[in-house]
């Protein structure tokens, strides 16, 4: 029996995020561990094999190969290895990055479409990954960095949706990568140091091995975790605003013959961020298309500053104002 006595304060910090992270789920249920092999993964795949089985939940560890370099299937198998020894079920899964969006997006697209798959053999409701606090910071400083907005600033979700009945959790948001790299090292467990995470050719690298050591010098410690504190605020921001939405747009939407519409005087009536927040919403939901802050502003001034100009060309629509209200119709293809 394992001497808590002796337990490492970085195993025990990742034990308790997973044991949070797996306190909603029932009994008798299956999560799948994302597994690279890197330190954060294979800390989490450990507190994994830990906790689940005194929630009798089965653990599967899955890790994905990309292939997109030499040693990759060594690298996994390795990394496989370990998680059997931990306890887990582990299976490796190859997978073919296409070249769409870049070399990271694709690499992500295929990983996530791989574990959505092994999640669906396996009965998975679950998939486990291990972003960190230190991700969230770089995921937020890049999005601020590109100007995306508020959505960009809310970083990562703790629960997401992976694919319909299947969420994607990330225990370790509120541990830092150095906590997760103690615990591998208490525990007796070998990360694989993944060559991509050091490449300078990567933004978020640059990120992580220039900029944010340089705010830390200049501004002093705790950048990371204050970021982190802006995203968790931006999402709370985010959830008030989609409850106010869901609140209203019933009342002020309606489908016109050729797409949707919404009450001009129920958009002048709200403020600028919630007009501006419904009028993306509708876009989103009608066409799955994304505006950006100009386009967004645009269609707002047909309420705003409406002087009889004509429709706006949009991504997947077009709006115009009529009457009362401001229609958006799909694009002519």
């Amino acid at each position: 029996m394992e001497n808590r006595s002796s337990l490492s304060p970085a195993v025990a910090e990742v034990r308790r995020a997973v044991r949070q992270a797996l306190a909603a789920l029932s009994e008798g249920t299956t999560v799948l561990v994302a597994l690279s092999g890197g330190a954060d993964s294979l800390a989490l795949a450990a507190a994994t094999a830990f906790e689940a089985p005194k929630r009798g939940i089965r653990a599967v560890a899955v890790t994905v190969d990309h292939g997109l370099q030499p040693g990759s299937a060594d690298a996994a198998a390795a990394a496989s290895a370990q998680a059997e020894r931990l306890g887990l079920d582990a299976r490796v899964v190859r997978v073919e990055v296409g070249g769409t969006g870049g070399p990271e997006a694709a690499a992500r697209e295929a990983r996530y479409r791989a574990l959505a798959d092994a999640a669906a053999q396996t009965g998975a409701i679950a998939v486990l990954v291990g972003h960190t606090l230190d991700d969230q910071a770089e995921t937020v400083l890049l999005g601020l960095a590109r100007g995306s907005g508020g959505a960009s600033l809310q970083g990562m979700a703790p629960e997401a949706e992976l694919v319909p009945g299947i969420s994607l959790l990330r225990p370790l948001l509120e541990v830092r990568r150095k906590t997760t790299r103690a615990a591998c090292a208490a525990e007796d467990l070998t990360p694989w140091d993944d060559p991509h995470n050091a490449d300078p050719a990567y933004a978020r690298v640059r990120v992580r091995e220039r900029v944010l050591p340089v705010l830390e010098a200049e501004l002093g410690p705790g950048i990371a975790d204050a970021l982190a504190r802006t995203a968790a605020q931006l999402r709370e921001d985010a959830e008030a605003f989609d409850d106010m939405i869901d609140e209203t747009i019933e009342d002020i939407v309606e489908h016109a013959e050729a797409g949707i519409s919404v009450s001009v005087a129920a958009l002048a009536a709200n403020p600028a961020a919630l007009r501006n927040r419904i009028i993306r919403h509708v876009v989103a939901s009608e066409f799955h298309a994304s505006l950006t802050r100009a386009q967004t502003l645009e269609v707002a001034r047909l309420v705003t500053a409406w002087s009889g100009q004509g429709p706006i060309d949009l991504p997947g629509c077009r709006a115009r104002r009529v009457g009362g209200r401001v229609e958006f119709t799909a694009s002519a293809s």
